[in-house]
């Protein structure tokens, strides 16, 4: 599908004949390819250095300069059968989209709550869950039940165990007010950067939704900055070219926000990396133009809130109770399945036992009276006769307890066949429960019961594509 008319015009006219020319012709061009790998679950070693051993599907060409673990591949490979995938080991993320991270690499406090308001498929999400680190906590919000869903199954994978997946209008997490050290809105837009890697988005093109989206875009910032700390930073952020929905929408909240918006700290950016650096008042702004840097079309924007904005920090009143505490006996039993059980709080919720990093239940426990969360902490299983049963989810958990469970490793045609939840060989597999592996990362569980093999990894995961 042809580039619209009415997006090619205002291209030309708004960045001028060789520029505008230049970037619709990258958007006719192949899109590249880029990973961010998940550092919980590679072992350390030389920086820059691609991991060729933990990763063989992986053909890496040369790292994303903006982010330690982002690599451009020299070819797409068929991520659907690729176990290291679904393990959790990677994420495929668009390597202008991972420049969030280097944002805000060096600006987060210890124990850092970070909203990402619109967060679907997870990709920013899982990258600011790494960022943050176990002490700190991301609620990454969805307003869709569908793709909130798909987010909760890649914060799973992801497995940090530091991310709570919220369902429910912005609204609703302003009303947390000044209770947020970052809030992250990679805000519904036009897509005009994917224009390239989603020709749909071509067809559902129009300057009618472009208004649209720039008038959603302001209704969402108003709330993210209700729910922003004084001192706190704001990342703005589309994935489209347009004024409307980049520059015009934060001329727009500085109109409203005036003197509350302060300058963030300076962003180091190479010159080499293409990104095109302006400023909109307070704001730093950062453009990916495809024809200059190697990605997607992209735009950030990153601001403070005045330490003197004079917000307090405010919470909606608990509706319901929702995590409950569990007995001195059934703690004992969960705690086997973690490396350190004295840094985590267990409670459960109905019949499922959860794990949380300590630091964050409480706001976790605030959250959860409040709002609806589809998905928190780490999931890890019901109790039988005192006897955690796995859940699927703390298989992604690199704190799990090796010594809890016996480990079957699979190869990779084998572990294909079990994310298929096809028949295994019951060789590999110890009598009982066995986490399932390929190159020592968790998939899932599996129970062999003498020669035959109950299949536990979830219907909803499993490959269907042939």
């Amino acid at each position: 599908m042809m580039l619209p008319e009415a997006f090619s015009a205002r291209l030309l006219r708004d960045l001028g004949m060789e520029e505008g020319t230049a970037l619709c012709a990258a958007l006719e061009s192949e899109a590249p390819t880029s990973v961010r790998l998940n550092p919980a679950k590679i072992p350390g070693g030389p920086a820059g250095e691609f991991p060729r051993g933990e990763f063989p599907n992986l053909q890496p060409a040369r790292s994303v300069p903006w982010c330690r673990e982002g690599w451009y591949l020299a070819e797409r490979p068929s991520f659907t059968f690729d176990p290291d995938f679904h393990a959790g080991a990677y994420y495929v993320q668009e390597a202008s989209s991972q420049f969030v991270g280097h944002l805000l690499e060096g600006t987060l406090p210890p124990g850092a709550r970070l909203l990402d308001l619109c967060a679907a498929p997870g990709g920013k999400t899982t990258l600011y869950a790494s960022l943050v680190g176990a002490d700190g906590l991301v609620v990454a919000n969805e307003i869709d039940r569908r793709r909130a869903s798909v987010l909760a199954d890649n914060v799973r994978k992801w497995g940090t165990g530091n991310v709570a997946v919220t369902c429910c209008e912005a609204g609703a997490l302003g009303d947390f007010e000044a209770w947020f050290d970052v809030v992250a809105v990679d805000a519904p837009c036009s897509g005009e950067g994917m224009f390239r890697k989603d020709p749909a988005a071509r067809g559902e093109w129009s300057e009618a939704n472009v208004r649209l989206c720039a008038a959603r875009q302001d209704e969402i910032l108003r709330e993210a900055w209700r729910a922003l700390k004084p001192g706190g930073t704001l990342l703005y952020s589309t994935c489209t070219f347009n004024r409307d929905e980049d520059e015009g929408t934060l001329e727009r909240m500085l109109a409203w926000a005036e003197e509350e918006v302060s300058e963030s700290a300076p962003v180091n950016v190479e010159a080499s990396w293409g990104v095109v650096c302006g400023r909109v008042g307070a704001f730093r702004t950062f453009r990916f133009y495809p024809h200059r840097a190697c990605g997607e079309g992209f735009f950030a924007a990153v601001a403070r809130k005045a330490a003197d904005a004079g917000d307090r920090p405010r919470i909606p009143k608990g509706r319901r109770t929702i995590l409950a505490p569990v007995d001195r006996r059934t703690a004992a039993e969960l705690s086997r399945w973690v490396r350190n059980p004295e840094r985590m709080y267990f409670a459960a919720v109905g019949e499922t036992a959860y794990a949380w990093y300590a630091p964050q239940f409480e706001a976790v426990r605030m959250l959860s009276e409040a709002l609806p969360v589809i998905c928190s902490g780490v999931a890890l299983g019901p109790l039988f006769k005192g006897v955690l049963k796995p859940d699927p989810a703390l298989a992604f958990f690199p704190e799990l307890n090796r010594d809890a469970v016996a480990t079957a490793e699979l190869a990779d045609e084998e572990a294909v066949r079990y994310l298929r939840r096809q028949e295994i060989a019951a060789g590999g597999l110890t009598e009982g429960m066995n986490l399932v592996c390929v190159r020592g990362r968790g998939l899932g569980f599996a129970k062999r019961i003498g020669g035959r093999v109950n299949n536990l990894y979830p219907h909803s995961l499993r490959i269907m594509k042939q």
